[in-house]
């Protein structure tokens, strides 16, 4: 059997194409911001790009997650940001740290409230009954485990 030198090249070279690619690390605008995916599973999200959503129709309370649990199966994280003083009532299933972006973020439980500014952190535990609210204006990242809540 004689094999065609010409057809044997264009083989490696494909393979030798797709093999660099799949090293490489992929930038994708995403559903709503940019995010840079590492075949190791690191993953980069420039957050100034994340287009926030209203939240079970509310346009006071907007958010964004972003990875998905295939991404990232263990921990959840996102953006979310409060308007016009919103008062936004939720318990909790999972832990949860947020560490604030911009403004002023209150979380009141049990008649008390716990508040923070731009580069305070607050962490809530799994099964608290709180308000998430704000003065004003509050922006955020938050983590929460299990991702799967």
């Amino acid at each position: 059997m004689k094999v065609n030198e010409e057809l044997l090249r264009s083989l490696v070279e494909k393979v030798l194409v797709e093999a660099e690619g799949a090293t490489q690390q992929k930038e994708s605008a995403g559903p709503g911001f940019q995010k840079q995916v590492d075949p190791s599973g690191v993953l980069g999200v420039k957050v100034s790009t994340v287009e926030l959503e209203p939240f079970e129709g509310r346009q006071d309370v907007r958010l964004k997650d972003l990875a998905t649990l295939e991404e990232a199966p263990r921990i959840g994280c996102g953006i979310m940001e409060l308007r016009d003083g919103a008062d936004f009532e939720w318990t909790l299933t999972y832990d949860e740290w947020d560490v604030i972006l911009e403004g002023r973020l209150e979380i009141k439980v049990d008649g008390r409230v716990i508040g923070g500014d731009a580069g305070d952190a607050l962490y809530i535990p799994r099964g608290s009954h709180i308000h998430f609210t704000t003065p004003k204006y509050a922006k955020f990242a938050y983590t929460v485990f299990p991702a799967d809540w």
